[in-house]
């Protein structure tokens, strides 16, 4: 449970290390960069390092060229991190103008291949009327269409009865009625408004066709066929352009992508004169090997300095744990990752999310599965919330047996505590009561510890979650606890100095911290605005030191649910009897895992957020983020 120590670094280099200086830096993962405005505002004469960046048109010319001519662009190992933009440009205008040419006649020839298709598609439709195209274009006196119009468009044409054209379908299809129209070259451009008006598609006949359908089709196909070849061979020939090339192809693109990266990065770089610098936070067990590798470069120096050396950078938070509670990091960091100097509450929530689920979900059967599906999706898919199930499952298990429970059977193992027995019930939940105030006096005493580490005494001593809350919730734990034992320990002087005396501190928190921090009044507002505000949040106070007691009693409660859910499946099994009975085993054990697992771990995580969380963490920290990652 421990956060990374952190040390402040300075790159400082000339301009013309600036690209080699950057290009190492992007490549470390151990370095947090901070903002080059951070600096300038506050300091004359220092400035944002700003340059055109002349290896992004390159950049976006190689992607747009990729993905429209279908080679493939890899990053390769170069000598050199230097290109000529110049001659690059020269390079690509020469190249991509020739393949550009030879697409543009790919394209026609793709297009008139594309045409010819709808056109047999359409004279395909017509083969079976006796009608000659050379008779039927040679017309002086009519205008003919051809094309498709959609079916549910024809019965429209009954509107336009008056207008002088003549229509005819030749064939149907779910969508299309395929069909021509005739009428005289005066009427034509009217006809073909309103033919276009209800979605007439009109396929072209080439001019070169003759004769019947069937002879045109097959010319049509003829020339389609030679187009198609013809379109082959210039794709062939480009992809053979880009293969000649390819070599230089990708050490072009590999040192634009690399110099791009490094003109993204110039929002981090300070001008100052003739000299560039780059500041951010290493960790420290990586900064002694930081500061070697970049002073290997010539005229480039490293200085180091202790994290909280300079008032206008707030150190970043990075998480350090051990195996175990790692992959609940995820939870912390949802809620907000804690400031540099505050603790790591990891390890807390690990501990304290696994036995809660553990009890809450107590199966030896669905814990092996549970623990199976997150191992398969932690390393099969990268997901962080699989090696939480892992750990979730084992936790299943171990309370599975406590509670003699496979796959909802009661029956195979001999249980060392039943929860369906009535009279274990008061039992149960009197030691969730009793978890839940274990849980929340740790959580208070956590934030005792961190106030007073970061010496917010008023917080530590006076607070509802310090130590006059701390003393009072202790001491009213003991009262019920007389209460019921008659252990006869409770008197005036426990009541007053106890129970009152934390409670009227923590009334006056507020007065008592101004008086400390040596404000001008004590109530600002004047006394009777205090008394009622006060009065109603030392109201809310004692409430919620019983309601977030008695929250942890759902512990017990989803204990019961689980064991109820399961002797359902078990009873509905028994009725169906035969194979069914096996089926509804399954089929249930699945439901109940899927149902109940959901909804306990949301239920662990409000505990952890709201009656845990809520007492000791603020998590308004700044998460370590290397220059890749931002």
């Amino acid at each position: 449970m421990a956060i990374s120590r952190l040390n402040l670094v300075s790159i400082n280099f000339d301009k013309y290390r600036y690209n080699e200086v950057l290009l190492k830096l992007f490549s470390h993962d151990d370095f947090h960069p901070e903002l080059a405005s951070k600096f300038i505002d506050s300091v004359t004469g220092l400035s944002v390092y700003n340059q055109d960046n002349l290896y992004e048109e390159i950049l976006v010319r190689l992607n747009d060229a990729s993905n429209k001519y279908h080679f493939k662009l890899e990053e390769v190992p170069v000598e050199t991190n230097q290109i000529n933009v110049l001659r690059v440009k020269e390079y690509l205008d020469d190249l991509l103008l020739d393949v550009e040419r030879i697409d543009a006649v790919k394209v026609q020839l793709d297009r008139m291949i594309i045409e010819n298709q709808e056109a047999i598609i359409q004279l395909q439709h017509v083969a079976d009327i006796d009608v000659d195209f050379d008779d039927l274009f040679s017309c002086k006196y009519l205008q003919v269409r051809f094309g498709k119009i959609p079916v549910n468009n024809v019965s429209k044409l009954d509107y336009y009865e008056s207008l002088p054209f003549v229509f005819k379908a030749f064939h149907n299809d779910n969508q299309y009625t395929w069909c021509m129209y005739i009428t005289t070259p005066g009427d034509a451009p009217e006809v073909d408004n309103i033919f276009s008006s209800l979605y007439f598609e009109r396929i072209h006949i080439p001019a070169f066709v003759h004769g019947s359908p069937e002879l045109a089709i097959g010319e049509i196909q003829e020339e389609a066929d030679v187009a198609k070849e013809q379109s082959e061979k210039l794709k062939e020939r480009i992809d053979k352009m880009f293969a000649n090339d390819r070599d230089k192809l990708n050490e072009i693109y590999t040192i634009a992508k690399h110099l791009n990266d490094v003109f993204i990065m110039q929002k981090y770089v300070v001008v100052i004169g003739d000299k560039l610098s780059v500041n951010g936070f290493v960790p420290t067990r990586s900064v002694k090997k930081f500061k070697e590798d970049f002073e290997t470069l010539e005229k480039v120096t490293v200085d180091i300095k202790p994290a909280n050396s300079d008032v206008r950078l707030s150190p970043p938070t990075l998480l350090k744990n051990n195996w175990f509670s790692r992959p609940f990091r995820m939870f912390v960091e949802m809620y907000g990752v804690p400031k540099y100097n505050d603790a790591d509450p990891t390890l807390l929530v690990a501990l304290s999310y696994t036995l809660l689920f553990g009890i809450m979900f107590g199966d030896v059967g669905q814990g092996v599965i549970l623990s199976l599906v997150g191992f398969v999706a932690y390393k099969k898919f990268g997901l962080q919330l699989g090696a939480v199930g892992v750990r979730l499952g084992i936790s299943s298990m171990l309370f599975g047996v406590v509670f003699g429970s496979v796959f909802g059977n009661e029956e195979i193992l001999i249980p060392l505590f039943n929860a369906m027995s009535p009279d274990n019930t008061m039992t149960l939940l009197i030691a969730a009561i009793c978890l839940g105030i274990i849980l929340i006096i740790i959580s208070m005493a956590f934030n005792v510890i961190l106030s007073f580490k970061k010496k917010n005494f008023g917080e530590a001593v006076l607070s509802q979650n310090g130590i006059c809350g701390l003393v009072f919730y202790i001491s009213i734990l003991g009262l019920v606890i007389n209460m019921f034992l008659g252990l006869g320990f409770v008197n005036v002087i426990y009541v007053v100095g106890l129970i009152a005396l934390p409670l009227f501190l923590i009334f006056l928190k507020e007065p008592l911290i101004r008086k400390f921090e040596e404000h001008e009044a004590m109530f600002p507002n004047g006394f009777g605005a205090f008394f009622v505000e006060g009065f109603f949040e030392l109201f809310e106070v004692v409430l919620s030191f019983i309601t977030n007691t008695m929250s942890f009693l759902r512990v017990g409660g989803f204990v019961l649910s689980h064991a109820g859910m399961m002797l359902v499946v078990y009873t509905l099994a028994e009725m169906v009897g035969g194979v069914g009975e096996l089926a509804v085993i399954i089929f249930g054990n699945i439901f109940v895992m899927c149902l109940e697992g959901l909804i306990v771990g949301i239920q662990v995580l409000r505990l952890e957020f709201y009656e845990m969380f809520s007492r000791y963490y603020e998590g308004n920290g700044i998460s370590f983020k290397t220059i890749k990652e931002d």
